[in-house]
C-alpha cells in the first residue's frame, strides 16, 4: 500500500520490524526469551512514535489483527506489542498455539497520522474515498471502527466498503448522522510468509 513520505521506511527497517513481530510472537509461545526492543538501539526511523497494525493469516484466512490508530510508542515497540496482541489477545480468536505458528503469514502496516475528513453527507464521503489507498475511521458517540486499506481487496466498492465498516461499528448499513466523525490514513504494508518456518502439523 502507498505510504506518505513521512512514514516510508528503509528496507532494512522493514526487515527489522518483521523480525521484531516474529520475535514477539515466539516470546509469547515461550520459544524465545521475552525481550521487547530497546529504542536506543534502533535506527532513527524505528524510534519515531508511529502507529501500526499487525495481521496474522493462515492459508489466507485471518488469524488475528490488532493495532493502534494513534501513535503512542516508538514504532518498533508498537509493532512488538501489537504482534503479541494479534497472536494472543484478539477477542475474535483463541490464543495462537505453538503448532500453528509455522503456518502463520505475518504482515505489518505502519500508519500515517490520521487526517480529519469534513463531509456534509454520506454521498460526499463516498465521492471522497480513494479505493485501494484510504484507510478509514468512522466514529459516532461511543462507537468507532476502522478498516485498513488492505480491506479494499475484498470490498472494492466505496459503498460496500463503507457499509461493512458501519456494520463493524455496530450500525445499520443505511445509518448516517451529521454527527458522524471521519478520518482517513494511509499505510506502508509489508509482510513475510511463514516466519516460523515449515508446515504446521496439528498435534494428535
Amino acid at each position: 500500500m502507498e505510504a506518505t513520505p513521512s512514514t516510508r521506511l528503509e528496507p532494512g527497517s522493514r526487515d527489522l520490524l518483521l523480525r521484531t513481530a516474529a520475535s514477539a510472537i515466539e516470546a509469547g509461545l515461550a520459544l524465545a526469551a521475552p525481550s521487547p526492543p530497546d529504542p536506543r538501539a534502533l535506527p532513527p526511523d524505528l524510534r519515531r512514535n508511529l502507529a501500526s497494525f499487525v495481521t496474522l493469516t493462515i492459508d489466507g484466512g485471518l488469524r488475528g489483527c490488532c493495532g493502534a490508530l494513534e501513535a503512542r510508542h516508538p514504532l518498533a515497540l508498537d509493532v512488538w506489542l501489537n504482534a503479541q496482541a494479534s497472536a494472543f489477545r484478539d477477542p475474535r480468536f483463541p490464543p495462537l498455539e505453538s503448532w500453528e505458528w509455522s503456518a502463520v503469514d505475518l504482515e505489518v502496516s505502519v500508519l500515517s497520522p490520521l487526517e480529519a475528513v469534513s463531509v456534509g453527507s454520506e454521498a460526499e464521503l463516498l465521492r471522497t474515498l480513494l479505493p485501494g489507498t484510504d484507510g478509514l475511521v468512522i466514529a459516532w458517540r461511543d462507537a468507532r471502527a476502522t478498516f485498513l486499506p488492505k480491506v479494499w481487496e475484498q470490498l472494492p466498492s466505496p459503498l460496500e466498503f463503507l457499509q461493512h465498516l458501519k456494520r463493524k461499528a455496530g450500525w445499520a448499513e443505511d445509518f448516517w448522522s451529521s454527527e458522524v466523525e471521519v478520518w482517513r490514513y494511509r499505510t506502508e504494508t509489508f509482510g513475510v510468509a511463514r516466519p516460523g518456518g515449515g508446515l504446521a502439523s496439528r498435534p494428535a
